[in-house]
C-alpha cells in the first residue's frame, strides 16, 4: 500500500472491535492502517463531524459499521452518514452477525456500500478482512477526503 489509511469502526462490542484490530495485525497490515474506534453510536456523527470531543479526528477512509448498536442501531446510523451532504461519500460496509434478508435489504436501501456477515471463526474472519482491504484499498479509488 502507497499510503496509510483510515477506517472507523463502529461497534459497541470491545470484544468484536479488539478481534477487527487482531485480524488486521494477522494480516501484518497494522502499518498500513490506523483504526479509530466508536463503541457508542450516539457519537459516531460527533466523531464524523469533529464536534467535542473529537475535533482532532481524522476522516476515514471506510466504515464498518456493526448493525445491532444499542440506542440508534447501525441502520439509523447509516441513514444519518449517508444524509450528511460532507460524509455521504464515505463507503460504509455493514458487518453483522445477522443474515436476515430484511437487514440485508434494508442496509442496502439506506445507501450501504456493502454487506458482510461475520465469520464465526478467526481464520475465516482474517480471509474476510483481508478481502474487504484489497478491495476498498488496493482495487477501487476512493474519494479525496474533504
Amino acid at each position: 500500500m502507497e499510503k496509510k489509511y483510515k477506517i472507523l469502526l463502529i461497534d459497541d462490542n470491545p470484544g468484536d472491535a479488539r478481534l477487527t484490530v487482531e485480524v488486521i495485525k494477522e494480516c501484518h497490515l497494522e502499518e498500513d492502517i490506523n483504526f479509530d474506534i466508536i463503541s457508542d453510536s450516539e457519537f459516531a456523527m460527533d466523531f464524523l463531524l469533529k464536534n467535542a470531543p473529537y475535533e482532532n479526528a481524522v476522516r476515514p477512509d471506510i466504515i464498518l459499521l456493526d448493525l445491532n448498536l444499542p440506542k440508534k442501531n447501525g441502520i439509523e446510523v447509516l441513514k444519518e452518514v449517508k444524509a450528511h451532504p460532507s460524509l455521504k461519500t464515505i463507503p460504509i460496509i455493514m458487518m453483522t452477525t445477522s443474515n436476515a434478508e430484511f437487514d440485508l435489504k434494508s442496509a442496502y436501501e439506506n445507501g450501504a456500500n456493502a454487506y458482510v456477515v461475520k465469520p464465526p471463526d478467526f481464520d475465516k474472519l482474517i480471509k474476510t478482512m483481508e478481502c474487504i482491504i484489497n478491495f476498498w484499498f488496493r482495487t477501487v479509488h476512493l474519494p479525496v477526503k474533504n
